[in-house]
């Protein structure tokens, strides 16, 4: 069984990707989506998006990483899969699934789920344009706004040869409202033999393990859940070996916060740090009153160095 990080866009960046795998437990991870339009970006584009490129297509733990692209022309998407490939991508995964308005209104993620022709044509055109032993994935959700249409979506992605299907069990119009409907999956696998990975609401090891219920999947995708709880992958393998499962405690969790800031800053800048450590506390405390009330303190502090100084106080 594998366990993926989900590539949540301005969330699970390198900085992230490469805390979160250094905790343990996630066998997979895939960038942020690189959007693309009508042309080959250049490959400057592709390490700033994915540096791990550069240490053999794996975070600095091991992990191994696949480039996400998202766009609804299949051409440009095949040439930036083969720069992807060329680059040392280990695989291509496609990106059918976002949500948001901004990146439905120009063409790409969850809208194409409105045509089964273009989700086939794009999977296809990329397949065929890198070598055969380079995995193609796709990931999609239940719909656009209909979930009966699932089943036929993720029949054009097995037509055309992906490697596997991560499915996030809500429609696009569903956004991050709970439940996620897991049910669909076991009527998906009915009608495809494509590997199926498994997405949405699992926030903790009880969750994961009614997922696992329900969908009987193989392997199974986490994202917000890890952001609440960084040690959630780690538990799962804990709670699958049979061992003590380790509490998620905020005296485990906050001296990731300084070490993160300082990744932050060195990978883009300190205001930019700034930004991200208070959405990573942020989501930490949804699930921890003593992280909400570290959240609270700090939210206000806009001056890099007064929120170092806080952070550093606290948290160390």
């Amino acid at each position: 069984m594998k366990l993926f990080l989900a590539p949540m866009e301005g969330v699970v960046d390198w900085v992230m990707r490469d805390t979160l795998t250094r905790i343990g437990g996630i066998d997979q991870c895939v960038t942020e989506f690189l959007r693309v339009t009508d042309r080959l970006h250049p490959e400057s584009v592709f390490y700033k998006n994915c540096p791990e490129l550069k240490t053999g297509s794996r975070t600095r733990a091991g992990t191994p990483v696949f480039v996400q692209l998202l766009g609804g022309h299949a051409e440009p998407l095949a040439l930036n899969a083969q720069r992807a490939v060329k680059l040392g991508a280990l695989g291509i995964d496609l990106n059918f699934g976002c949500p948001a308005k901004t990146v439905n209104r120009h063409d790409g993620g969850a809208t194409l789920l409105k045509s089964c022709d273009r989700v086939f044509t794009i999977v296809d055109t990329v397949r065929k344009a890198v070598p055969a032993e380079i995995p193609v994935t796709a990931k999609i959700r239940l719909g656009f706004d209909d979930p009966t249409r699932c089943i036929e979506i993720a029949q054009a992605v097995e037509a055309a040869n992906a490697t596997w299907l991560t499915i996030h069990c809500r429609t696009k119009t569903d956004g991050y409202k709970p439940p996620a409907y897991w049910e669909w999956i076991p009527r998906i696998k009915e009608k495809t033999k494509i590997k199926i990975i498994a997405n949405g609401e699992i926030w903790n090891v009880h969750d994961f393990h009614r997922c696992v219920e329900v969908t009987a999947c193989e392997d199974y995708m986490i994202g917000r859940g890890v952001m609440s709880n960084p040690f959630i992958f780690k538990q799962i393998k804990q709670s699958l070996s049979q061992e003590t499962v380790e509490e998620m405690s905020w005296e485990k969790a906050k001296p990731l916060l300084p070490q993160f800031f300082e990744a932050s800053t060195l990978y883009i800048n300190d205001y930019f740090a700034v930004s991200r450590t208070k959405q990573w506390l942020k989501a930490l405390s949804l699930k921890n009153g003593e992280a909400k009330q570290v959240f609270d303190e700090i939210k206000i502090l806009k001056k890099p160095l007064e929120f170092r100084s806080s952070l550093e106080r606290i948290c160390t």
